[in-house]
């Protein structure tokens, strides 16, 4: 039904897109501003990044239904976004708080449109996906700079970030945060989590094209970028830098394990001794690190305790539909079942929150559209001999894991500097995958 319609505009506008520059140009201004969204990200606030996805979104409109030839089509995997997408619709309408729940609505079509956009323009421009990389490469770069020179800074926390009463002064960790607002050592750590990949990506992209310089540059930035997730003092990016780094030697394996074996193995050791030296040797990451499994005794981790208890209350109570959409949303109907002393903007766990903000058939689309689409990219990932396309489905697809892994203790996933990466991530896999399970819409 939408190809057809896109057909017959395409058809009855052709006449205007033969005679417009602007419109046979079209696409050499969306990916300069698919760029300028990432760039914005790490600067502007956090209301204003959207302005340059919308004009992608916009633009991408506009070349569907005038230029001939474009079509929509949907992967397996995008059908349980769709499901879900159509989910959230109708948990707004159902939403007792239909105006507050509005606005978390318009961030969801925004992400989510601008992944459709993204993902339509690398249709027709496979070999733009470095582009994009290296876009989301310079943002999260020039972070990791920033934030290992903050931490010889010795910054002053801005608001209560770490539970010090059992801590030495000595041993307390200067969290830096980087220039994302709001200024949060939490983003900061989640945001560095999501882009780290591409980084790491890079050295074996540059490994591949034999460019020394490169890799020896992009190998500096890599380690800078482990220094500085370490100094947000952001816990669970630890654990999903974890995630990355054991990723990353399984999927390399791939490539070195026959011929590179004992050189291989030897890389290995040293990068899990070096993460270990880490933590046992530096006291102030080392006391960070153990208070994930202070459990009650941490007053963070106590905290999030308490959210969780609420927020599954409050799921109980709206499991069909949920309380729509928004963080708006979420902190009035939160107040009515919250403990004394322990507002919360979120529920602190993405699964739980998408559960209480939509309801329980919204959890099960998004996590069908997450294991079909990991599924998808494992499968490429091992049958692929196209070593450039398989270093970047692997940092995308290894990006979204610990976004999702780092995800189950925060919600800065919902933040727009993460979700414009990783949806751009989705639409590097589903771009670079094989069209067999691809849905021609009629």
């Amino acid at each position: 039904m939408f190809n057809k319609i896109l057909g017959f505009s395409q058809d009855k506008l052709n006449y205007l897109y033969e005679n417009s520059l602007f419109l046979q140009n079209i696409d050499r201004f969306i990916l300069p501003f698919i760029c300028l969204t990432f760039l914005g990200s790490t600067f502007m606030q956090s209301d204003s990044i959207g302005f340059f996805a919308l004009i992608v979104m916009f633009l991408t409109v506009i070349k569907l239904f005038v230029k001939r030839g474009e079509r929509i089509s949907f992967r397996d995997f995008e059908i349980w976004l769709v499901a879900y997408f159509m989910i959230v619709v109708i948990s707004l309408f159902g939403s007792t708080l239909f105006t507050l729940s509005l606005k978390g609505f318009f961030k969801t079509f925004l992400y989510i449109g601008f992944y459709f956009s993204v993902a339509q323009y690398l249709k027709a421009h496979k070999n733009h996906t470095k582009w994009l990389f290296l876009a989301i490469g310079i943002s999260v770069g020039a972070e990791v700079i920033i934030g290992f020179l903050q931490s010889f800074l010795h910054l002053e926390e801005i608001s209560t970030w770490q539970d010090t009463s059992r801590i030495n002064p000595e041993d307390v960790l200067s969290r830096v945060y980087g220039t994302l607002k709001p200024l949060n050592p939490n983003l900061f750590g989640g945001y560095l989590v999501c882009g780290f990949p591409v980084i790491l990506g890079s050295v074996f992209y540059f490994l591949n094209k034999k460019h020394i310089k490169s890799v020896l540059l992009t190998s500096i930035l890599a380690v800078l970028g482990i220094y500085t997730i370490f100094q947000t003092g952001c816990r669970g990016a630890y654990l999903a830098l974890l995630l990355i780094l054991g990723c990353a030697f399984l999927i390399s394996a791939k490539f070195f394990w026959k011929t590179y074996k004992k050189m291989y193995i030897a890389v290995i050791t040293s990068a899990i001794s070096l993460f270990f030296a880490a933590i046992i040797c530096v006291s102030s990451i080392r006391h960070r690190f153990l208070s994930i499994f202070a459990m009650r005794n941490d007053s963070s981790n106590s905290f999030r305790f308490n959210v969780y208890h609420s927020s599954l209350e409050m799921f109980k109570d709206n499991w069909l539909l949920g309380i729509g959409v928004g963080n708006k949303n979420f902190r009035e109907i939160y107040g009515l079942y919250m403990k004394t002393g322990f507002d919360a903007l979120s529920s602190y766990n993405i699964y739980l929150e998408t559960a209480v903000e939509s309801g329980i058939f919204a959890l099960i689309s998004f996590l069908g559209f997450l294991i079909t689409l990991s599924v998808r990219a494992v499968q490429y990932i091992l049958k692929s001999c196209d070593t450039e396309n398989v270093i970047f489905v692997s940092a995308a697809i290894v990006s979204i894991w610990a976004v999702m892994f780092h995800g189950l203790v925060d919600t800065i996933f919902f933040r727009p500097q993460l979700q414009f990466m990783f949806w751009t991530f989705v639409a590097v896999i589903s771009t670079v995958l094989p069209a067999q399970d691809t849905y021609q819409q009629q």
